[in-house]
């Protein structure tokens, strides 16, 4: 069998002003062919588990064209209409396929196609006709809607966060489209679109409530015939129609088995509907639990800059408050380029006086004057060897510097901005986070799987941002309404 493999993966936080355009998706990575394959065999990611599987399995996959771009806001309508023009010129040029695996985030918006995902799994099922099975692995953010679906034979999704499954679930999407393909299977889907969006700070599936309903997907997915149940928390800072939770079913030849246990999930997931909304603690509260713990390292959590979820990453609200209370040993990076040149141009072992951080115009905080020795300098290029998030494996901070300030902190200062989501990050510029009372890091889940281990305490800090986690401070113009926790929707589960 032959089967292709294309995609283009984003989530598009549309608070951001950043749009996702040409020049972007260049300089994070537009990989063709071999390229794929050099970038993701082995590794943990949707991509590694598609390759594995379909080696494993005698299938010939054939790597076309992938997109990647750290999230920002929607994608702009040139970008997505050439990158995935030439995806589809690919596959219609290289066709037949008996099969195809798609790599995409489910909560991608573009300027023109606010269900981008939609769009694209439409655009390929438009190519390859009706009958080829098409799949797909979607991130556990994804905001799902109708059209996507329709368009996939087969839809599963990560059901972990931090996620740690992406390579496990693209071997099962990977075995259920080869299984269609020879004439094993037939599978029928379901969808309940709920009325409810989840807190970011209630996301993590190592905690309850996440943790029992994925519990719950697992139980009903070993139901005779079942071939796969999730849970799916959205992408809350997407302003789209299709923004919310969703609950998602996958059966053997029978609709009636996909749907009610897709409703099954969808009522137990609504009856924790308040448990999965957050209020936590702000900067000077969670410094306060830093500076009371015996030990550390304690990881600060820095919300509204999560740079997985569309933040900049130089938001320097907790550094600010750290240096007014006069709080040392403090580890921070910081989204810089300015400021990483500065350090490059001065050299290794050099004293520097720096204004570090809120260089984009929707950074929180403002720039901090910092007096400190340049410790290091790099590349910025690193490959993960922990549990990562998505399973990403290489990374690219562009030029970097390391500086340890008279404050008693050190600042990892990058030319790009990377997630907090590898400890290979620090020790790859000579940095160990163990040796740090405090150590912040931009995001909410994904830091979790690297920092988790090393951690006395993870402490969700609520600060302002595009990804803030108080929803009430972002302005909705194109969400369903009613929707929890904004408005009391009436919803039956089990009539949705």
């Amino acid at each position: 069998m032959r089967f292709a493999t294309l995609g283009l993966f984003h989530e598009a936080n549309t608070f951001s002003p950043t749009p996702a355009d040409r020049r972007l998706f260049t300089a994070g990575g537009i990989l063709r062919g071999r390229e794929i394959v050099a970038e993701y065999d082995g590794s943990s990611a949707t991509i590694g588990g598609y390759l594995a599987e379909a080696d494993r399995l005698g299938i010939e996959l054939v790597p076309l064209v992938f997109a990647f771009v750290n999230p920002v806001g929607a994608i702009t309508d040139d970008a997505f209409e050439a990158i995935v023009g030439e995806m589809l010129d690919r596959l219609a040029e290289q066709g037949p396929w008996d099969g195809v695996l798609l790599n995409i985030h489910g909560a991608a918006v573009a300027e023109r196609h606010p269900d981008a995902d939609g769009e694209i799994a439409s655009r390929v099922r438009g190519v390859v006709g009706p009958d080829v099975p098409v799949g797909a692995v979607l991130d556990l953010h994804a905001n799902i809607s109708p059209r996507l679906v329709d368009a996939l034979t087969v839809t599963l999704v990560y059901q972990t966060n931090p996620h740690v499954d992406a390579r496990e679930q693209a071997i099962a999407c990977t075995r259920l489209v080869a299984g269609c393909a020879r004439g094993e299977l037939t599978p029928r889907q379901s969808l309940v679109q709920l009325p409810l969006v989840v807190n970011i700070a209630r996301q993590d599936t190592n905690e309850q409530p996440m943790s029992g309903l994925v519990a719950k997907a697992a139980e009903l997915a070993r139901r005779p015939g079942m071939l796969s149940v999730s849970v799916v928390e959205g992408f809350p800072y997407a302003d789209v129609a299709h923004m919310g939770m969703t609950c998602l079913a996958v059966h053997d030849g029978d609709q009636s088995q996909a749907d009610a246990a897709a409703r099954e999930l969808a009522a137990e997931v609504w009856e924790h509907r308040a448990a999965l909304q957050a209020r936590e603690l702000d900067v000077d509260q969670a410094l306060d639990l830093a500076e009371c713990e015996p030990e550390g390292p304690v990881v600060l959590l820095d919300v509204g800059d999560n740079i997985g979820g569309g933040a900049p990453g130089d938001s320097t609200v907790i550094l600010e408050a750290a240096v007014k209370r006069g709080l040392g040993s403090l580890l921070q990076t910081l989204w810089d380029p300015e400021s990483a040149r500065c350090c490059e141009v001065a050299g290794t072992g050099a004293e520097v006086r720096l204004r570090v951080g809120a260089r984009s115009a929707h950074a929180a905080g403002n720039p901090v004057p910092v007096v400190g020795r340049v410790r290091a300098l790099s590349d910025g290029r690193f490959e993960a060897k922990d549990s990562v998030h998505a399973g990403l494996r290489f990374f690219d901070m562009g030029p970097t510097a390391v500086v340890d300030t008279e404050a008693g902190h050190t600042l990892v200062l990058t030319s790009k901005p990377v997630m907090n989501s590898s400890l290979y990050q620090h020790y790859s510029v000579g940095v160990d986070p163990r040796d740090y009372r405090v150590v912040v890091a931009k995001g909410v889940n994904s830091p979790r799987a690297a920092y988790g281990p090393i951690a006395s305490r993870m402490v969700v800090a609520d600060t302002e941002g595009v990804t803030a986690m108080n929803l009430d401070k972002l302005a909705y113009h194109h969400r369903r309404r009613p929707i929890h926790p904004f408005e009391l929707p009436d919803f039956d589960p089990g009539n949705p």
